[in-house]
């Protein structure tokens, strides 16, 4: 296990959802967490509730200038960066033919040119630490099309594929990079949704954002052997198709 006493993690789109749950779940990490999100009111309710180990900075994910104070920051009052998360992401509804062009740039930039903004200003101050971890949030379209989606998985396909290639590179300067893929989770993105679009997934129900929280803690202090690797949280969803076979012929030399 990561001994990551005295350093410091930065998590974007901290603020809720998925993004706060991973910042209550590093604090138990004896990791300072600096939360990054626009959400000031809710990223400030969140560290209160977590108390000094915690502390919130306005963080546009898009603006580079932005990047470099909040991890300066962060490293001047929690210590040497050891851990970024790059959760911050939005969703766009619109077809290929639909959807605009400044909706489409839009989540381009937020969900794949910020987490590489973060990572372009973090590797820096990991390398000089002596190594670190980034774990970047995709998604499951990450990993399959969805219809009217177009925009979100491109990015999270881009953000996966980002993955990939920083791993290859960091690895020599014991940066591991992994990717975490969610499926369907009780968040406010997702609020609005019918629980029953999950039925037919071999755990046919949402997920909570602690379960992704546990996987990126684990990723983060247990998986020291893996970079490069996609960690799936999805209920099953992505596993394949149930196939159900006829009781007639089940029995039939196929």
């Amino acid at each position: 296990m990561t001994n990551f006493h005295g350093r410091s993690a930065l998590v974007t789109g901290g603020a809720r959802g998925i993004g706060a749950a991973v910042v209550a779940e590093l604090a138990k990490q004896q990791l300072g967490v600096v939360i990054g999100d626009l959400l000031e009111h809710d990223g400030r309710a969140v560290a209160d509730s977590l108390g000094p180990s915690v502390t919130f900075r306005r963080l546009d994910v898009t603006d580079e200038k932005n990047w470099r104070a909040v991890i300066s920051e962060a490293e001047a009052e929690f210590g040497p960066l050891a851990v970024l998360v790059n959760n911050a992401g939005i969703v766009d509804f619109g077809g290929v033919d639909s959807e605009t062009p400044t909706a489409f740039r839009h989540v381009l930039d937020v969900n794949l040119y910020g987490a590489w903004l973060g990572m372009r200003t973090a590797v820096p101050r990991l390398r000089a630490a002596g190594g670190g971890v980034i774990v970047n949030v995709s998604s499951t379209a990450g990993l399959v099309g969805y219809a009217d989606l177009g925009a979100y998985a491109a990015s999270k396909w881009g953000l996966r594929g980002l993955t990939k290639s920083a791993a290859l590179e960091l690895g020599h300067d014991g940066i591991r990079v992994c990717s975490v893929h969610p499926g369907p989770i009780h968040t406010p993105m997702t609020a609005g949704m019918d629980d029953s679009s999950a039925s037919t997934q071999p755990l046919p129900r949402f997920g909570e954002p602690e379960e992704v929280a546990a996987m990126v803690r684990f990723i983060v202090t247990e998986a020291t052997y893996s970079t490069g690797s996609e960690f799936v949280v999805d209920g099953g969803a992505t596993a394949g198709q149930v196939v159900t076979v006829p009781a007639e012929r089940r029995t039939e030399d196929w």
